[in-house]
């Protein structure tokens, strides 16, 4: 994401009611927040000290207290390590003489457990606002940095009651990547996905919407950002790169790049991410929603998403206490597994053996390699859904964070039940230094990637780059050579986000791939030319396709470049595909932030994205050009 420099980072850059009363609520709560003795975590819902449960029958002043407690440690808390997630049973929360407001800092997820988003109902506001990193936090206000912070499954009424001219303007949700907007009903007033209200220059690089009901939206300075599934009231405008898919009440993508919308009536393939409810009866579940093909608007416009309900005595549920050997263990034995908040040490691999198994973390569960481990191993076997976790990398190197499917073993998954990957992130360096050879491997044919971050990382805390030379020491040390490698067939993505890594950031080898949005930001720390090559050819590609690849299809791609310890570094082309007749590339850029160049978008076609026009992004319509007029538009 661009960011301009800073003192902190150096960087630039309908409705199913379940009528609980509050006597069962009451009971639940109670039985999810205390436990005499050691508790038997198989079949649990006591789900860990970092859950807050909130019923409604609570005053409206406690809620709000916890809220901002955690909020105030959380908001600069970028590269801490502690986790938080604030569930609220079914029923409603805040009045209109004390309505809730909920800001929203790092690693905190915030949920409702009603079976359909209107069961639970807040009548407030829920927020993330510009960090203002200089002079005092009075200066360089931006969301560019926002990242790691979930809202889900709930129906937010907006009321501003108590808030200024500007911030009762709207519901302001400026945030970037590794930030998931999913199930959520926004009625009562607008949503702005900048915050307008603070000073500049308030820029922001998101960000994913999934499965909800907006109101009149305003992107605001988003450089780009992927809404799917869901229905819109209108759309304001765009900066870069603003990608609809199966969206009631998108905007027209006719005039591409004026404005720069790329919108797709349907969404080739889509399986929901899974959730945490309570049924009538005050029982926690976990629902799977189904997979769907070419499918447009809500899941949840009739009632419950379809799909299947798994208790939550299924799961193991975890800590980060519980040691490796024991999670397998439960795996093995058919349970599913619930990572609840926390940092957990990942010494050798979490193992994904058996065909639908549900791995579902909540409040941004965040597994971390120790020793060169690979902290999650995914078998290539239909219907595994993995949720809501987080992966780094550790000091000594990985080959690969997450690997789904043997690299030369045969694929079991199916494209009637493919593997989804949900909601899960990647962290190359940040809270220390990080080393993988690869972060995201996925071998097994039939796999869904719904929205991902892929980051090394380009800051972090004091002795970082360990050494003295700053970005360049970074260069060594904070290494990961490829983000994500596809080599299974009929891998699709919506909503892929990869960021700086030393090599290609993204290499496709499998057949009849999709991607559905594709973000990516080139290293910003090269030392020099020669540090990056690719044999003969200066620099790699943002977004590769294999050579001997024939069919691909890619809509809405962004390569951004910001080559900060050498402005005279160039990169050859923003992608590389082979030219083939069932190679097709929509609406792609490239664009400069500040230094260095890209010389062309793809394969030596479109103008050099380079210091003579920072900022302003170089289109493609089609690749290969589709007729005469999109040459003419490509070539303009």
């Amino acid at each position: 994401m661009f960011r301009r420099p800073h003192a902190r980072h150096g960087t630039t850059r309908r409705a199913v009611t379940l009528g609980l009363t509050v006597a069962t609520i009451a009971a639940t709560v109670a039985s999810t927040s205390a436990s005499a003795g050691p508790p038997d975590r198989t079949g649990k819902t006591d789900l860990g000290p970092q859950v807050t449960i909130f019923h409604p029958g609570m005053p409206v002043s406690q809620i709000q207290a916890s809220l901002d407690a955690v909020h105030a440690n959380q908001v600069d808390n970028e590269m801490g390590r502690q986790r938080y997630a604030f569930l609220f049973l079914p029923g409603s929360y805040g009045t209109a003489a004390q309505p809730l407001h909920i800001k929203v800092g790092y690693y905190t997820e915030i949920a409702g457990l009603g079976a359909a988003p209107t069961d639970v109902v807040i009548n407030g506001k829920i927020e993330a606002y510009n960090r203002c990193l200089t002079e005092g936090g009075t200066a360089n206000c931006i969301a560019l940095v926002n990242f790691w912070r979930t809202l889900s499954n709930l129906s937010l009424r907006v009321d501003a009651t108590g808030q200024d001219e500007c911030r009762s303007s709207a519901n302001f949700w400026a945030v970037s990547q590794a930030v998931s907007m999913r199930r959520v009903d926004v009625s009562g007033g607008g949503l702005s996905l900048m915050d307008y209200c603070t000073a500049g220059p308030q820029y922001a690089s998101g960000g994913f919407i999934a499965d909800s009901r907006l109101p009149a939206t305003t992107n605001g300075s988003q450089q780009q950002w992927l809404t799917r599934n869901s229905e819109v009231e209108s759309w304001s405008n765009a900066v870069w790169n603003q990608v609809f898919a199966g969206v009631v009440g998108a905007p027209d993508d006719a005039a591409f790049p004026d404005p720069p919308y790329t919108t797709l009536e349907t969404t080739p393939l889509r399986r929901e991410k899974p959730y945490l409810f309570v049924d009538a009866k005050g029982n926690y579940q976990v629902r799977v929603p189904a997979v769907q093909r070419d499918s447009r608007g809500i899941s949840w416009g009739d009632g419950m998403t379809p799909g299947r309900t798994i208790p939550i005595r299924d799961f193991f549920v975890a800590t980060p206490a519980d040691p490796v050997h024991v999670i397998n263990s439960q795996l093995a034995r058919g349970r599913h597994l619930l990572l609840t908040p926390g940092v957990y040490d990942i010494g050798r691999s979490i193992a994904v053996r058996r065909p639908d198994t549900v791995v579902l973390g909540i409040g941004h569960a965040t597994l971390t390699a120790r020793h060169g481990a690979v902290p999650l191993d995914v078998a290539g076997v239909p219907g595994v859904v993995v949720a809501g976790v987080t992966i780094d990398a550790g000091e000594r190197e990985s080959p690969v964070l997450l690997r789904v499917g043997a690299k030369h073993g045969r694929s079991a998954s199916t494209a009637r039940n493919p593997i989804t990957l949900s909601d899960v992130y990647f962290r190359v360096g940040g809270p220390h230094i990080g080393r993988t050879d690869i972060a995201l491997e996925i071998n097994s044919d039939h796999v869904l990637i719904d929205h991902t971050w892929v980051w090394r990382a380009d800051h972090g805390v004091e002795g970082f780059t360990e050494g003295v030379n700053g970005d360049t020491d970074r260069w060594h040390t904070n290494t990961g050579r490829y983000g994500v490698v596809v080599n299974g067939d009929h891998v699709t993505a919506t909503g892929l986000f990869v960021e700086h890594f030393q090599r290609y950031n993204t290499v496709w080898n499998g057949e009849h791939g999709r991607t559905v949005l594709y973000q990516n930001e080139l290293p910003y720390d090269p030392p020099s030319q020669a540090d990056w090559m690719n044999g003969d050819s200066p620099g790699w590609a943002g977004y590769k396709v294999g050579d001997h690849v024939r069919h691909h299809t890619l809509h809405g791609g962004g390569v951004y470049v910001f080559n900060q310890n050498d402005p005279s570094i160039r990169t050859r082309n923003g992608f590389e595909v082979p030219i083939r007749p069932g190679v097709r590339l929509h609406h792609i850029m490239t664009v400069n932030l500040s230094a260095g160049a890209i010389d062309h978008v793809v394969n030596g076609v479109g103008e050099a994205a380079d210091m003579t026009r920072v900022g302003s992004p170089v289109y493609l319509v089609e690749y290969p050009a589709a007729n005469d007029a999109d040459r003419v538009r490509a070539l303009n």
